[in-house]
């Protein structure tokens, strides 16, 4: 859906790709690729976009599968105790 919605944002439609490419060719998607798409979307202006576009529902169905893998697959920093 981002690559759809982001022709008129080149930056976001090369990364949406890119993430497109890999789910096509049955690899993994990286977290840091999500993660910059979803940060380059921000940036552009194409989160708010959907927001506009789509119902809450939509949008979260959108945003949140997303999401939810960028904190599934980042790595979790070792404890370093109380500061």
């Amino acid at each position: 859906m981002l690559l759809a919605e982001s022709g008129a944002h080149p930056e976001v439609a090369k990364i949406a790709q890119c993430a497109y490419e890999d789910l096509y060719s049955g690899r993994d998607v990286s977290f840091e690729l999500l993660n910059d798409l979803l940060g380059e979307a921000s940036g552009a202006g194409v989160l708010a976009a959907l927001r506009r576009k789509y119902s809450p529902a939509a949008y979260e169905a959108i945003i949140e599968p997303i999401c939810l893998e960028i904190g599934r697959r980042a790595p979790v920093p070792p404890y370093r105790g109380p500061l």
